[in-house]
Formats: structure tokens, C-alpha cells, sequence
């Protein structure tokens, strides 16, 4: 078997693996507020969770085409580069897992196919408007699911809830969570499975030598798959932050969040905008928080994941950057 191809094959390994993580790191996203609530126990959740990441994975490909061609020109596309970007990526998100941070799987990827880039050809081979597409998504997508949860909430008090009693919002809303925490599952598979499509797709152009202009079964089908299977492992540190250190959660205030947040990442996948499930759900839990009063919201812990979100920027693109240059000194 020929070197490349061997490498190759390492890559698409990686690419899946990063994806199975993925998974597991942001099972959290669709998952958490409805385990916090007790709508649904963790193994619901989670099961729910993993099948909807797969049916949402395949209903599209525009943000994997931004992911292929619209940061790295695929002209570009080598091995050592995609490799580089992964193992940065995988490394941030399990040193993220570990420490209980819900980081962004996404801007973990695309910024470390950045740094990676960098160390492959300079800034000058870097696509402006691909970038500052992803950037656009990485400010706007966690101020609306901020904005979003509280404009909700107020619309659903005027009309609905100041006329119920709290023991009847209970109980209606324990199954409209269910409904939004499937619709979360479905949006965050629809977009961030993508990611892992287009940089296999940006590998196959480098083994290839070629430019692709579609994303092929094949990879839409096993990233689905590996998103799915990491889903079903949960991963339970960023579950816990995420559903218990934020607020205390009612199943009204997990609906607000989660059908909140699904809207915003859906609208921004059908657009091909690469955005973070976990900026955007987060922030929508701290807009519900604030409607009970900023008092209820434990700042402290939100001050952590907001930290975490720019960490990952800099972070990664150093990563990538590095570990490019170490495969080339390796002769890997």
C-alpha cells in the first residue's frame, strides 16, 4: 500500500475520532438542561441525543463546503496540514472534557485548520471571507442565544404563562422540553458533523490532487455515524457544568433555551455558517438565567466558559501551527 494512501487513511481514522469526541464533548449541548430538569433521565437524554445528531448530520453540507474550501484553498490541501489540524483540534477537546469546560468543538477545528494553514503557507493563503464567516457566527450566535431566550420568555409570560398556575407550567412543559431538547439534537448534528465532513473532504482533495465540489456519501454517512456513537457515551463533566453550575432549571426555562438555541444553529446551518452548538446553548441558559434575575445566575461558572471560548482562538492556531511544525521536522 502507497504512502499516501496510508496516510490518508490515518487521516479519515482521525477525522472520525475527532468526531466521536465531537460527540461525546458536546452531548451536553442537546442533553443537559433536559437531564437538570429530570424531563428526561440520562439514559433518554442521551439515547434521544445520539440518534437526532445522526439524522441531523445528513440533512446537508453547506457548512462542510465553507469548512473544505472557504478557509484553506484546497490547492493547498496537504496531508501533514489536515493532520496538524486535527490532532490540535482532538488535543483541545479532550484537555476541554477533562477540565469540565464546554469549549467549542467547532472553532477548535476551524482554528486549528487556520494555524495549520499559517504554518503551511503564511497568512497570505488564509481565505479573509471564510474566516470572518466563522468569526460573524463565533460573536453573533452566543448574543442571540442570549437576546433570543429572554424575548422568548417574556412573549411566553404575556401570553401564556401569567394565566397558568406553576403546577400546570410543569407539567406542560416537561413534554415541550422533550420536543426542544430533540430539536437541539437534530440542529447540533446538522452543523457541527459538518465540520469533520468538510475536513475529510479537504483531505481526499489533497490525496487526490484535485478540488472537490461536493462532499461524498461516504463521508456523510460515517461522520454521521461517529458523531452519533460519541453521542452515546455522553460526556458527563460538561453535562454537570452546563446543566447544574449555571441556573437552576425549570422544564419552561429548559424549552426557552433549547428551542432558542436549535432555531439559531439550524438558521446558520442552512446559511453554511460554521457556529459553536456550545457558545450558542450556553449563552442561551445564562439569557433564561437572567429572566429569574442576574442574581440567580452564577456568574462565576459563566465567567469560566466565556473564558474558555476565547482561549480556544489563539489556542488552537498555535497548536495547529505547531504540530504542522513538528510532523514536517519528523518527516511524518
Amino acid at each position: 500500500m502507497e504512502p499516501a494512501l496510508i496516510g490518508l487513511l490515518v487521516i479519515i481514522a482521525l477525522a472520525l475520532a475527532f468526531d466521536f469526541i465531537n460527540g461525546f464533548h458536546d452531548t451536553a449541548n442537546a442533553i443537559a438542561t433536559s437531564v437538570a430538569t429530570k424531563v428526561l433521565t440520562p439514559f433518554q437524554a442521551i439515547a434521544m441525543a445520539a440518534v437526532l445528531n445522526v439524522v441531523g448530520a445528513l440533512t446537508g453540507t453547506a457548512v462542510a463546503k465553507t469548512i473544505a474550501s472557504d478557509i484553506v484553498p484546497q490547492q493547498y490541501a496537504t496531508l501533514e496540514l489536515v493532520g496538524a489540524a486535527l490532532l490540535s483540534a482532538v488535543f483541545w477537546n479532550l484537555y476541554t472534557w477533562w477540565k469540565g469546560l464546554p469549549s467549542s468543538s467547532s472553532h477548535a477545528l476551524i482554528f486549528s485548520l487556520v494555524g495549520a494553514g499559517v504554518a503551511a503557507g503564511g497568512w497570505g493563503i488564509i481565505i479573509p471571507k471564510g474566516v470572518q464567516k466563522t468569526v460573524t457566527g463565533l460573536f453573533t450566535s452566543p448574543l442571540l442565544g442570549f437576546v433570543v431566550p429572554i424575548l422568548l420568555m417574556a412573549l411566553l409570560t404575556w401570553l401564556v404563562l401569567r394565566w397558568m398556575r406553576p403546577r400546570t407550567v410543569t407539567r406542560t412543559f416537561r413534554w415541550a422540553q422533550i420536543a426542544s431538547a430533540a430539536f437541539m439534537a437534530f440542529s447540533h448534528g446538522g452543523n457541527d458533523a459538518q465540520k469533520t465532513m468538510g475536513i475529510m473532504t479537504f483531505a481526499l482533495s489533497a490525496y487526490a490532487g484535485t478540488q472537490y465540489d461536493h462532499v461524498p456519501l461516504w463521508v456523510v454517512l460515517s461522520a454521521a455515524t461517529a458523531m452519533g456513537l460519541g453521542t452515546s457515551v455522553g460526556g458527563w463533566r460538561i453535562i454537570k457544568t452546563m446543566g447544574f453550575k449555571v441556573v437552576d432549571l425549570k422544564p419552561v426555562d429548559g424549552f426557552v433555551a433549547e428551542t432558542s438555541a436549535a432555531l439559531i444553529i439550524h438558521t446558520a446551518s442552512t446559511l453554511g455558517i460554521p457556529v459553536s452548538t456550545t457558545h450558542t446553548i450556553s449563552a442561551s441558559i445564562m439569557g433564561v438565567g437572567t429572566t429569574k434575575g442576574f442574581r440567580k445566575v452564577k456568574w462565576q461558572v459563566a465567567g469560566r466558559i466565556v473564558t474558555a471560548w476565547f482561549i480556544t482562538i489563539p489556542t488552537c492556531i498555535a497548536l495547529g501551527w505547531a504540530i504542522h511544525k513538528v510532523i514536517l521536522a519528523l518527516g511524518v
